[in-house]
This record gives C-alpha cells, sequence and structure tokens, in this order.
C-alpha cells in the first residue's frame, strides 16, 4: 500500500525523471515488476480453486473465536472421539517403538487386515500388493489421478461431486466432465446419461456412495446398470470412493467392484476417517489392480513415502475389529438425520430428499432465490449460506462449490442439541425472506 502510494506523489515523479540519466535507473525502476514476478506462484496453483468447505469453516471459526454464537454445520467430521481400542494401539505402538520410516505402501500387516476387511465385510478378494495406504483418502484419490490420467484426458465426475475431484482433476491437467444430477432422481445419474457423458478421450470416472455430498447411496442394480455401461468402454476405469461406507441407513454397502466383469478396473479408496472417529490420525487407503497399486506407490514415494506409523498401527485396530464395536456411531448419525430432515421439511421453500448414508443433508434452496429480507437479495446458494451466517448464526456450504448451485450442505455430524437449535434459527431466518 505504501508503494502504491508513492508512486502517485509528485517527489517520486520528479526522482523518476532525473533516474532516466542514471546507469543504473532501468535495473532499478524494474524492481517493482521483478518482485511482483519473483512472487508469482505456478499456474497450476491459479487453476485450482480453495476448498469452500473447508474455508467456510475457518470463518465460522474466526467468528466464534470473536466471540460470536455460530453453530458449525460446514465440516464432515465425527464429533465422536476415536474408540478406546484404537487410542490404546496408537499408545502402545510408541510403548513399543514404532516411531521410524515405514514403507511406501503401509505396514504388510496392515495390507494384509485391510485385504481380511474386504473379504469379510464386502466379499472381495484383495492381496497386501493390490492396497496401497496414504496420508487419508483424499491423497489416496490424489495419487490415483496423477498416477493415470494424462493431460487432457477426461475424467467424468456426477454432480453434485465432493469438492476436491474436480480440482484434482485440474492439478493431473485432466478435463472434469460432468454429469447432472438432481433431488428429483436422490442425486444419481442414469446409465444412459453415463453412455453420453463418455467420449473416446475418456479416462476414468469418479463417484462416491454413500455420496459426500447428498448422502445419496446407489443399489446394486444401479450400480450393475451403470457397470454395463462400462462394459462397453473398456478403456475407462472406475474410482469409486466409499469412504462413508459404514455411515449408511440401510442394511448392506455395494461396492462397483462386486460387478465382476470390471473389477479389474475398479480403484476403491476408503480409510477410517469416517466410520471409526479418525479423521486426524490421516489414514485412507486403495484396492486396486496390482499395475495401479504400483504406479501410486511409486507417486507416493516423492510426495510423503510412508504415512505415520503410530497411525498405521491403530488403523489395523480398527480394521481388523468387529465393526458392529462401533455401530453406536452409526445409530446416533441416524437418529440425528432423522430429526433434521423432519425439521426441515417443515420449513416452507425447502425441498428435502431422504439421504440414505453419510452425514450430509443437500436440500434444494432455489425457492429462495430473488427473495429478500429487505437488506439482502438471495441470488444464489453462496448468497443464502451468507445471509443465514449473518442472520441465524449458521454456517453452511454453498451447493456452488459441489458442483450445483440450487443446494447448500449441511453436516450433522454435530449434537443433537445444537442441531435442533440451528434448525431452528434456520427456520426463523428464512421466514424473513419475502
Amino acid at each position: 500500500m505504501y508503494i502504491a502510494w508513492l508512486l502517485k506523489r509528485p517527489v517520486f515523479l520528479i526522482f523518476k525523471y532525473q533516474m532516466k540519466s542514471f546507469p543504473i535507473s532501468s535495473n532499478f525502476l524494474n524492481l517493482r515488476g521483478f518482485k511482483q514476478d519473483m512472487n508469482k506462484v505456478a499456474d497450476r496453483l491459479n487453476n485450482i480453486e480453495e476448498s469452500q468447505t473447508i474455508a467456510m469453516s475457518k470463518l465460522c471459526r474466526e467468528l466464534q473465536e470473536q466471540g460470536h454464537d455460530v453453530i458449525n454445520l460446514s465440516l464432515g467430521e465425527p464429533d465422536f472421539i476415536t474408540p478406546d481400542n484404537i487410542r490404546n494401539a496408537g499408545k502402545k505402538a510408541i510403548d513399543e517403538g514404532f516411531t521410524h520410516y515405514t514403507p511406501i505402501s503401509g505396514f504388510q500387516d496392515l495390507r494384509k487386515a485391510i485385504c481380511e476387511k474386504f473379504k469379510r465385510e464386502n466379499k472381495l478378494v484383495y492381496t497386501p500388493e493390490q492396497i496401497v495406504v496414504s496420508t487419508g483418502a483424499k491423497q489416496s484419490i490424489a495419487n490415483v489421478v496423477l498416477s493415470i490420467v494424462n493431460p487432457g484426458d477426461e475424467v467424468v465426475v456426477p454432480k453434485p461431486y465432493w469438492v476436491s475431484y474436480s480440482q484434482i482433476i485440474k492439478l493431473a491437467d485432466g478435463i472434469p466432465v460432468y454429469i447432472d444430477a438432481n433431488i428429483d432422481t436422490n442425486f444419481k445419474i442414469s446409465p444412459e446419461q453415463l453412455e453420453q457423458a463418455i467420449s473416446e478421450k475418456t479416462r476414468m470416472f469418479i463417484f462416491s456412495s454413500p455420496c459426500n455430498p447428498t448422502g445419496s447411496v446407489y443399489s446394486m442394480e444401479e450400480l450393475q446398470a451403470l457397470a454395463d455401461v462400462f462394459k462397453k468402454h473398456p478403456r475407462v476405469l472406475i474410482l469409486s470412493d466409499e469412504i462413508y461406507e459404514h455411515i449408511r441407513f440401510i442394511p448392506e454397502h455395494f461396492s462397483m467392484a462386486q460387478v465382476n466383469e470390471i473389477k479389474d478396473r475398479v480403484i476403491i479408496v476408503n480409510g477410517v476417517s469416517k466410520g471409526y472417529a479418525m479423521t486426524g490420525w490421516r489414514i485412507g487407503y486403495i484396492a486396486a489392480p496390482v499395475w495401479i497399486a504400483k504406479a501410486c506407490d511409486k507417486m507416493q514415494g516423492q510426495f510423503t513415502s510412508g504415512t505415520s506409523s503410530i497411525s498405521q498401527k491403530a488403523a489395523l485396530e480398527a480394521v481388523s475389529s468387529d465393526w458392529s464395536m462401533y455401530k453406536n456411531m452409526q445409530e446416533s448419525f441416524r437418529t440425528r438425520r432423522n430429526m433434521v430432515v423432519s425439521m426441515m421439511k417443515e420449513i416452507k421453500g425447502l425441498k428435502v430428499n431422504d439421504p440414505q448414508g453419510a452425514f450430509y443433508v443437500f436440500p434444494d434452496c432455489s425457492y429462495f432465490f430473488g427473495k429478500t429480507d429487505g437488506t439482502t437479495v438471495i441470488s444464489n446458494s453462496t448468497d443464502l449460506c451468507m445471509y443465514l451466517l449473518k442472520d441465524a448464526l449458521i454456517s453452511v456450504v454453498t451447493g456452488e462449490a459441489f458442483g450445483n448451485d440450487n443446494c447448500f450442505r449441511l453436516s450433522y455430524a454435530t449434537s443433537d442439541h445444537l442441531l435442533k437449535l440451528a434448525i431452528e434459527r434456520m427456520k426463523i431466518s428464512l421466514e424473513k425472506l419475502h
């Protein structure tokens, strides 16, 4: 700011004029431009966007620190503490000296346990060489995309999508190709839509089930119908994000990898963050064809190498144990979902479906576009989210971040009391718009 002010002053203009005949004038006068160029970040960073879920949560925390009573429903993180047996496994690992570098793809015993988990819970057979453990499922996804997608390759992504899919594709110089789905179809795509989206440039398809942000879950029949399309396009790989596998409100989880005819083209991404309340431990993993697993091992070896030894030993306890031990968390989420959906359906103007998994509601709020409280005009979902933050002291995330500007995402991964209070505030606030 001082430099900008100085450039406008007559004294500087005189100095600049006098410097014209001075031998170092050209270098001096180029310093400002040189500094700007020196501070320029790489183009790839300008081509991606900041995560709006993280940005909204950051804004919420700043307001809370200023003393505002903001209820944060923007971040997808279980509010439970990691179960005792898992925490004890981490403590034991410290006491036993597991404090050294780890194999890039993860400890052998953990990768074996993940294979057993797939066999026990999903009826899928994998070997340890097909498993790569990473620092969270987000890194797992990035490893796969960066290992497979070449510049100009197309990656088909159903909308709404998790915010990082599109940005990771762009980092790989790939081209996201979107398929629109809306609340009337429970945010699921049809085989016909998939067929139309695939071209000779398509290299990958990325989706999540249960889905972030919608909570939608594909049935086995629906996955089979999509798989029938993939059978016609053998070059297309399928990345199936199943991180919310254990947070579902239907009896069984289905994976695209259970369709035998295309299993050798499916990469499953999973982890322990959501189902075991282990977000801070940062453990994700893939199950994939060997050639893809080896590629991800090579990629990861140049970024982070192997992930935390202590976290891996805690994850070993998690995936080795019977998941029914942690079912109380799933039931708590079910209770919260039922309460939130019921209350939101009573708010005039919101269109709400019944999510079958994850811990999100993704209501259509387009009824409020063009409405005002006399001061603020709501033009889109971003405006509505900022209005709710200001007027109701509720933090939710604009649907624009997920590729659907008619909606917003609300996370119910917090206490029943705060959820009830938040929806009551939301109702009062939205009733002011006319």
